[in-house]
C-alpha cells in the first residue's frame, strides 16, 4: 500500500514528529511504502516538506506534492495550530481538496477538548464530516465526539503507540547521581505542566526520602513557552530544597532521552489540562512508575486502568504518593511490570500499526468495493 503522511516530522522538535516517525517506522515494516510531506525543517527517507506553519497556500502546498507521489489513501496527523493561523484552520480545505478527488483520507485527532472554544468546535465538526475515518487515543475521546458530531461508525480508538525498549545500564552513574533514588519531570516547558507544583512539594518528599533527587529534563520548544521557563528556573533558585533538584535543559539527543529516562524511579505529571502523553508513553516503554494529577482525565484512567502508578488529587496526595513509590519496593515493581505488560500485550507501535493497517483498509474496501484492499 502507498500511504500518504501529512504531520510535522523529525528532526522538528515536537510531538506529532515523534509520534509520526514511530508509525511511520512500523508502517514501513509491514511492506508498505510510506511519504511523509511536512513542514519545513522535516527530512528523511520520502520525506518532502512543502509548507510553513503560517503559509496562507498551506492547503494548496500540501495537496500539491502529495499527489505527485499517487497515495492510495492519505492519513494527516492533526494537532491544534499545527496548520496555521486560527488554530490551524487551514487543514479543513486541505482535506476537501482529498475529498473532491475521492482520495480515502483518515486523520488522527491529537488533542480531544472536553469543551472546545468556538474555532475548536468548527474545526473538529469539519474533519469529522469530512475524514472517511478519524482516529483518536482513548474510548472517552470517542465519546465526546459522537456527543458533539456524531458519525460514530467512522471514529476509531488506536491508543498512543509505545517502544519496546531496555532501560539502559547504569543510567544514574552515567548522569553523575549514584545513590539517589530519582523523581522525574520530563518534557517541553508548558504552563499546563505545572512543573512548579512539584517543586512546591518536593521538601516534604525529602523530609521522608533523604536521598530522593529531583531531575527536571525540559526546555522551551515555543517562542511562548520560554518566559514560563525563565520562571520556573528563578522558582526552582528559591527553593529551600534547590539543593536536591537537578535542571538538564534540552532539547536532547534520543540517546541521551533514553538515558534520563532509564535513571528514573518514579516519574510526575502534574499537569492542569491536556489528554495522552507521548512522554507518558515513554515512562511506560521504560516500566517507570508514574505519579499523576487527577486534572488530566485521560491520564488518571490510563494510569488506573494499567495500574502503573498512582493519581493525585491535592498537593499532600502528590507528595504522599512519590514517597510511597520511592519507599515501597515492591508496589513499584508491581507497577512497573503491569506497565512493560501493557505495552507488549496493547501498545507496542508494531501492535498500534497493524490496527493503522485495518483503519486502512477498510476505507478502502468503503471506497472502491469492488477492489477490496491494495495490501
Amino acid at each position: 500500500m502507498k500511504i500518504g503522511i501529512i504531520s510535522s516530522y523529525l528532526p522538528i522538535q515536537c510531538g506529532i514528529a515523534t509520534y509520526s516517525s514511530y508509525l511511520i517506522k512500523e508502517l514501513r515494516r509491514l511492506r508498505n511504502r510510506v511519504y511523509i510531506v511536512c513542514h519545513k525543517g522535516g527530512k528523511g527517507l520520502d520525506c518532502y516538506p512543502a509548507f510553513n506553519y503560517d503559509d496562507p497556500d498551506l492547503p494548496h502546498k500540501a495537496f500539491k506534492a502529495m499527489m505527485k507521489l499517487a497515495p492510495d489513501l492519505v492519513h494527516i496527523q492533526h494537532e491544534y495550530a499545527l496548520f496555521g493561523e486560527q488554530r490551524g484552520m487551514n487543514v479543513i480545505p486541505l482535506v476537501y481538496k482529498f475529498k473532491l478527488i475521492q482520495i480515502p483520507t483518515s486523520i488522527t485527532l491529537h488533542t480531544i477538548p472536553k469543551k472546545c472554544d468556538y474555532e475548536e468546535q468548527i474545526i473538529e465538526k469539519a474533519l469529522v464530516e469530512i475524514a472517511d475515518a478519524t482516529i483518536v487515543h482513548e474510548q472517552y475521546q470517542r465519546e465526546l465526539i459522537i456527543g458533539r458530531v456524531g458519525h460514530q461508525d467512522k471514529i476509531w480508538v488506536i491508543p498512543h503507540g509505545v517502544r519496546e525498549i531496555k532501560p539502559v545500564s547504569k543510567a544514574k552513574e552515567k548522569l553523575g547521581l549514584e545513590d539517589k533514588k530519582i523523581v522525574l519531570l520530563v518534557g517541553y516547558f508548558r504552563r499546563s505542566k505545572n512543573f512548579e507544583r512539584v517543586v512546591r512539594i518536593f521538601p516534604k518528599v525529602t523530609e521522608s526520602v533523604d536521598d530522593a533527587l529531583l531531575l527536571v529534563a525540559s526546555g522551551a520548544r515555543r517562542p511562548e513557552d520560554i518566559a514560563y521557563q525563565d520562571e520556573f528556573l528563578e522558582f526552582v533558585a528559591n527553593s529551600v530544597a534547590k539543593d536536591k533538584i537537578k535542571v538538564l535543559l534540552g532539547p536532547f539527543s534520543e540517546e541521551k532521552f533514553d538515558l534520563i529516562l532509564s535513571s528514573a524511579d518514579v516519574a510526575v505529571f502534574p499537569y492542569l489540562s491536556g489528554a495522552q502523553s507521548g512522554i507518558m508513553a515513554h515512562c511506560h516503554a521504560f516500566a517507570i512508575p508514574l505519579v499523576v494529577s487527577s486534572d488530566v482525565q485521560a491520564m488518571a484512567n490510563l494510569v488506573q486502568k494499567i495500574r502503573s502508578g498512582l493519581v493525585a488529587r491535592t498537593d499532600s496526595e502528590l507528595a504522599e504518593a512519590i514517597v510511597t513509590i520511592l519507599t515501597e519496593k515492591n508496589l513499584a515493581k508491581e507497577f512497573s511490570d503491569s506497565a512493560r505488560s501493557y505495552v507488549e500485550k496493547h501498545t507496542s507501535w508494531k501492535i498500534i500499526a497493524s490496527r493503522h493497517m485495518d483503519v486502512y483498509n477498510k476505507i478502502l474496501k468503503n471506497r472502491y468495493p469492488s477492489g477490496g484492499s491494495c495490501n
